[in-house]
């Protein structure tokens, strides 16, 4: 959007650079963040050059955004690389069923070669499988797969083998092998060919045989060529800086003779949550002449349809449209299968995606492989797969004075979530009477101040962690806080009570889960308590409302984006229960009143009395560090028990309920002083009460410190940390004594426990160095190997925003 007042703007961004540059940030991170809303609109940067990948969905699918600067007659490529593009030559299941031939009885040795196993097999509609879009049940060990298909016509393209397997697979074309693998996906490969295995001219067949050996089982398969990109001639952009902030990531380019800076502004300041909730993010182009020459340059953002859907082979279907001074491009699946699925690795594929500018600049649709600069455009609607959105910024005649503009994207997602059968819409239109593009015109109009309140954040953010933790900390805390904010949705509940429910980002996709909520509360505690309350509202929802009906709280509500009651496997009684008292109690501590506890006091004295009865000795269970495994006898999850029936006591004492503060304050004391003695290990304390010379982190005590409960003595902490000095490796401190890998949300709790801040310094720098340095590219991992830097799982989580506990510390300790 070209902004109305130039002389205004042009002052404005040299401001905002010059404010940028007096505190700079984070020069590098695992992953860069662009546009970051919600678990669905989340787009990232996995390279530390921002035209070296294409830019992805937290989950590591392609959502590309592209970017290129045309100075004169050259064009420079400055954002993301093409996304690969393919022509089907023989169609998978995701886009349409097929018939093959089929047996689950063992045919024999030369059942791959052509003409061979028909007689005895059966016919069927693939896919095959037991879970996911399967069209024939598949429940046997194994499974024998021909599909014949004619080709016509010659390629000079690179052909492809697009396959989804589960479990191990091998795969012929015309009798000759050309992948075998020993594992399962459930995404589609893309597999080359060349070298392997030949198409013909005429009849072809494609042969699979897969073998089941636990859990589910799914087969698809098909042919595809890759289309050019059609970019050969194209000049690569130098980029000369990149600094991430809270709010916003800012690129620097030299374009040849033209220097481009390209901010990305996601507004997410707690403090207005009809802002947080509103899902419009800002790319602000800014740019000027360097050789005191005048220069014709035209910026062409391209945003693809990809972020709409969950597969690129979706179709989608376009539309322009203009209101008030903002023209608009949007695009959603022509099926829009509103909160049809369920799980873990997927993209939002209902809703609609819109880009919007000023009405001045131009904008039109593209095919893959179209002309990038058009001058003739169309305005009719578009249908197809991987359509490009785009948006030209014309700036004529430029000279050094530097000039800006931007676009908008935003992301309607028409119902969020389902919560206990209702469908629910997001927060920012849950009455159902705005709409996107109306709200995309009021952020307009909200540009220059939104952008001047967003680097005021930055800077204040960055200086209070800094004076919490040091530079190293406060870097980790800006690395947090767009991804935790953009691991949740926020909603109204049926009732009226806020909902900010979080996904567990590859870990099973859980909804709501409690022990997500925990580690991230510090930062929500720290900047908006009312968003905490949304992470806990769903929980005792379901357990008042009487459909989760044990003496414990639930682990979940479902499986995003269905909260209709839990899914996960097993339950975490005293894990769960610990979270959800001691997380009232830090309300308590926020809001400076009971309120909250008192409207949830019967079932914490439910769950209370359970941690009394069950949680001091804990039975063989899962906590929060599930991936471990079940333990019993765990002394990390005691301290969470205790310190959870002391949590309940300080609140009870607020309520003016004297005799019960009284009696569960004396029973969490004389835990805490059992515990210490059971678990004694001499220079430190044990994972156990029954394995000695084993050790682990006792994070749970940073909240004893936190609410000043006084529930164990000072000389625990001092303890602890003293060991843990001499334990920790290259990045990091591990977990426990099992393993090497770690959980850093942990440490940052750990370390919070340091009497001193050298101490707390000593656990930051490992971390730091996982964070700006780990090969695992992809918006940070909480649970990484301390000894090689690299990720064993979970991505993009909420629980970062657990790094925000010392800044927490700091302001309850001093009151500011």
């Amino acid at each position: 959007m070209q902004l109305p007042d130039m002389r205004k703007t042009q002052l404005l961004a040299a401001l905002l650079v010059l404010v940028l540059n007096i505190n700079a940030q984070v020069k590098r991170a695992p992953s860069y963040p662009l546009i970051t809303h919600n678990t669905y609109f989340s787009v990232w940067s996995p390279t530390d050059k921002l035209n070296e990948s294409t830019t992805r969905h937290w989950t590591g699918a392609d959502q590309s955004l592209r970017g290129y600067l045309k100075v004169d007659n050259k064009v420079y490529s400055f954002m993301g690389i093409p996304s690969r593009q393919y022509r089907t030559i023989l169609a998978a299941g995701d886009e349409k069923s097929y018939s093959v031939n089929y047996t689950e009885t063992d045919p024999g040795a030369s059942w791959m070669e052509s003409g061979k196993g028909a007689a005895g097999w059966k016919a069927g509609l693939a896919p095959f499988g037991n879970e996911g879009p399967f069209k024939t049940k598949w429940t046997s060990e194994n499974i024998w797969i021909n599909r014949d298909f004619n080709y016509t016509g010659k390629t000079s393209s690179p052909v492809y083998l697009k396959l989804r397997h589960d479990d191990n697979v091998e795969v012929y074309l015309n009798g000759k092998e050309v992948y075998r693998a020993q594992n399962w996906t459930h995404k589609y490969l893309y597999i080359p060919i060349a070298g392997k295995a030949e198409l013909k001219n005429g009849k072809n067949q494609l042969s699979i045989h897969v073998a089941n050996t636990a859990g589910g089982q799914f087969i698809d398969a098909g042919i595809v060529e890759e289309l050019p990109t059609g970019e050969s001639m194209m000049e690569t952009a130098v980029q000369d800086d990149v600094t991430v902030y809270a709010t916003q990531t800012v690129y620097g380019f030299t374009c040849g003779p033209v220097k481009l800076q390209l901010k990305f502004t996601s507004p997410l300041l707690m403090d207005d949550i009809e802002l947080l909730a509103r899902p419009v993010s800002y790319i602000t182009a800014t740019v000027s002449s360097t050789d005191g020459k005048t220069h014709s340059a035209q910026v062409l953002l391209s945003t693809s349809s990809d972020l709409a859907v969950n597969e690129p082979t979706q179709e989608v279907r376009t539309k322009t449209q203009k209101l008030g001074n903002v023209n608009f491009l949007s695009a959603g699946t022509v099926a829009q299968p509103v909160l049809q699925k369920k799980g873990d690795d997927l993209r939002i594929d209902w809703g609609y995606l819109y880009v919007g500018t000023a009405s001045a600049n131009k904008q039109y649709i593209s095919k893959p492989g179209a002309s990038l600069f058009q001058s003739a455009v169309s305005t009719a609607p578009v249908t197809g797969k991987s359509l490009s959105l785009n948006t030209l910024l014309d700036f004529k005649n430029l000279g050094a004075t530097a000039r800006s503009s931007f676009i908008m994207l935003g992301y309607d997602e028409l119902n969020t979530i389902q919560y206990f059968g209702t469908n629910l819409r997001p927060w920012w239109n849950r009455d159902g009477k705005k709409t996107l593009p109306a709200e995309m015109v009021k952020a307009s109009a909200q540009y220059d101040g939104l952008l001047e309140k967003c680097t005021a954040f930055d800077k204040k953010m960055y200086a209070d962690a800094e004076k919490s933790g040091g530079s190293e900390y406060a870097d980790l805390c800006v690395l947090a806080y767009r991804q935790s904010i953009a691991a949740h949705t926020l909603a109204r509940s049926p009732k009226g009570e806020i909902l900010f429910m979080s996904k567990e980002n590859f870990s099973n996709g859980s909804i709501n889960t409690v022990d997500i909520t925990y580690p991230s509360a510090p930062m929500y505690l720290l900047y908006n308590a009312e968003l905490l309350k949304g992470m806990m509202n769903g929980i005792f929802e379901y357990s008042e409302s009487g459909r989760w009906k044990k003496s414990f709280a639930a682990h979940d509500l479902g499986t995003y984006p269905l909260a209709n009651g839990q899914t996960y496997g097993e339950d975490m009684p005293v894990e769960e229960s610990g979270n959800m008292i001691i997380l009232a109690g830090a309300i308590t501590k926020t809001d400076g009143n009971a309120e909250y506890a008192k409207k949830h006091w019967a079932t914490m004295t439910t769950w209370v009395d359970y941690l009394v009865n069950d949680g001091f000795d804990p039975a063989n269970q899962l906590c929060t560090d599930d991936f471990a495994g079940h333990l019993a006898r765990n002394a990390n999850l005691s301290v969470k028990a205790i310190v959870g029936i002391a949590s309940y006591a300080m609140m009870a004492e607020k309520l003016g309920k004297a005799d019960i503060a009284a009696k569960y304050k004396k029973i969490s004391q004389d835990y805490a002083a059992k515990w210490a003695t059971m678990a004694d290990d001499g220079d430190h304390f044990a994972l156990t009460f029954s394995d000695k010379n084993t050790w682990s982190q006792k994070y749970n005590l940073v909240w004893d410190k936190l609410l000043g409960l006084g529930t164990f003595p000072t000389a625990v902490y001092d303890k602890e940390i003293k060991y843990y000095l001499t334990k920790q490796n290259e990045y990091g401190l591990p977990l426990d004594s099992r393993k090497d890998y770690t959980k850093s949300d942990w440490i940052l709790w750990t370390a919070t426990l340091a009497s001193n801040p050298a101490d707390f310094k000593a656990f930051i720098s490992p971390i730091h160095k996982f964070a700006t340095t780990t090969p695992s590219r992809v918006p940070i991992s909480d649970w990484h190997e301390t000894k090689t830097g690299t990720m064993v799982g979970f991505q993009a989580r909420s629980v970062v925003g657990g790094y925000f506990i010392k800044m927490l510390d700091d302001k309850w300790a001093t009151g500011r």
